[in-house]
């Protein structure tokens, strides 16, 4: 390997600065703890702000040694990064095989003028499979990502630049599709019970505060059918309110475009900054999601199916296309990520799956939400009041309806199909997922199936893949297309494993 190359270098000096970012959550509390006793230190902050100073002194004196101990050069062929204190680290990357490039900046880093670097490569895994470099300053890391991705080898599906790049911007209106989560009531629950374990660290109990127990006395004043639909809807004002907060807060200056024939580069962010540069050759696919609320509005998202992004968390946060945003504006991103006039599933027409496909999600259906609850009501009917009796059959009649009707909707959405270079699978109902996966990008097949499954004739066909998620299921399809769709898709994998002299060649065992 080449030695040649800039001189090394170091973080800014400044990013001495973000070890103080970790004083604020101790900090809030302290605060908290000074406005409810009236100004008055209790000698348990005493202790905790002595435990502060030292601590704060420790983590200096460590970060001063680690940021002393850090640095980076960029030679002709590769990217080297040295860290570490009391364990040198020694992280190398051939520059051809770096895929992506994320700069990212956190609200204290923004304030200091400085980025997290971070190169992905081929491999998956998280940091193993990439370097990252915190932190230096903006201007450095543009610097670095330029030169990077410029070494990065071309795919073999390169295309010419298109007249209009860009391939969305924000549009302040697609706010409307922000409550559209099942999330609005979950986010008011975390907030509330982060703010409890803060309050009651410092030991403050909320419980007994006058003006909760006041409010808790005022509802129990009333009548029921009055407070129980005011708490909902306040609890649903509120969840709205912070869905569009933050939305609004990931998405701010949202713009994705091909900055040049061989990266997509996607920005967004206020607080936290976010800029992500993917490689063409690297793109095997797109991924358009649409839950339930999301899909009933017209709206859905579209995540990039790409290698170098991580795991499947960071996956799905690192390859954000698109946010929630009106279905046709989804599926102009679809095409233009693909480089295709239009989406693969608006081109084509889906194969359904068998009617055992559906006969199955009913069974399930009355099986895990219908029959337990009923069970239950029934038996706090006959031993403790007969009140439960009438809940029991209401539930019943109700859920199965409406398991009914969402079992239709899952079997509806059921489909794959292959179009061109391209894998399309669809599947979910609260979770609708539709998938145009690059058919060169598979890796392996899996083949799985339950006792009921292969009863009914059903096998679930995986993709492995190593991008995105790095698994992608066409389920529920008949067992005698499973073969046949993995073999038409990607010759070469399976051929070895079938049993050609049987009728129907299958895969052995």
């Amino acid at each position: 390997m080449s030695h040649q190359g800039e001189a090394w270098r170091r973080p800014a000096a400044r990013t001495l600065l973000v070890h103080c970012g970790w004083l604020v959550p101790p900090l809030g509390p302290l605060a908290l703890t000074l406005l409810a006793t009236g100004g008055r230190v209790p000698v348990g902050a005493r202790i905790t702000l002595a435990a502060l100073v030292v601590s704060f002194a420790a983590v200096t004196t460590a970060g001063l040694m680690a940021w002393s101990r850090t640095r980076y050069r960029l030679s002709t062929d590769a990217f080297t990064l040295h860290s570490g204190v009391f364990s040198r680290q020694r992280r190398t990357l051939p520059l051809d095989r770096i895929r992506n490039v994320d700069l990212t900046a956190p609200p204290l880093h923004r304030l200091l003028g400085l980025t997290v670097v971070r190169a992905g490569t081929t491999a998956s895994g998280g940091e193993r499979g990439g370097i990252t470099l915190n932190a230096v300053t903006v201007h450095e890391g543009h610097r670095l990502r330029v030169a990077l991705l410029a070494r990065a080898a071309t795919g073999p599906g390169a295309r010419a630049l298109t007249e209009d790049p860009v391939l969305s911007r924000l549009d302040w209106r697609w706010l409307r599709y922000a409550p559209l989560t099942f999330w609005v009531f979950g986010g008011v629950g975390v907030a509330v019970g982060t703010a409890y374990r803060i309050l009651d660290g410092v030991g403050i109990d909320p419980w007994r505060a006058r003006y909760v127990q006041e409010a808790f006395d005022a509802l129990g004043a009333r009548a029921l059918w009055l407070t129980v639909p005011a708490v909902l809807v306040a609890v649903t004002a509120l969840g709205c309110l912070g869905a569009v907060v933050v939305y609004a807060e990931n998405w701010w200056g949202y713009r994705a475009a091909w900055t040049d024939t061989d990266t997509l580069t996607v920005r967004r962010g206020l607080l936290t900054t976010r800029s992500v540069a993917l490689e063409r050759g690297r793109l095997h696919g797109v991924l358009l999601r649409e839950p339930l609320l999301l899909r009933a509005a017209g709206g859905a998202s579209v995540t990039a199916v790409a290698a170098g992004l991580g795991d499947k968390e960071e996956a799905h946060a690192r390859g954000a296309l698109l946010p929630p945003a009106p279905r046709a504006e989804a599926a102009r991103v679809t095409a233009g990520a693909l480089g295709v006039p239009a989406p693969p599933w608006d081109s084509v027409t889906l194969t359904p799956h068998p009617r055992a496909a559906l006969r199955r999600r009913k069974a399930r259906g009355l099986l895990y939400a219908v029959l337990p609850a009923t069970a239950v009501l029934l038996t706090l009917g006959l031993f403790v009041t007969p009140v439960f009796l009438h809940a029991a059959w209401l539930y019943a009649l109700l859920a199965t309806a409406a398991t009914l009707l969402l079992a239709r909707d899952a079997y509806r959405s059921l489909g794959h199909s292959l179009h061109g270079p391209h894998l399309l699978a669809r599947s979910g109902t609260f979770h609708r997922d539709t998938v145009a996966l690059d058919r060169a990008g598979i890796a392996a097949w899996t083949f799985s199936t339950s006792p009921s499954g292969r009863r009914a004739g059903l096998v679930t066909l995986t993709a492995a893949v190593a991008a995105g998620e790095h698994a992608y299921r066409v389920r529920d399809m008949a067992a005698t297309d499973a073969v046949p769709l993995a073999t038409a898709a990607r010759p070469g994998i399976l051929e070895e494993f079938l049993v050609q002299d049987a009728p129907g060649a299958r895969p052995r065992g």
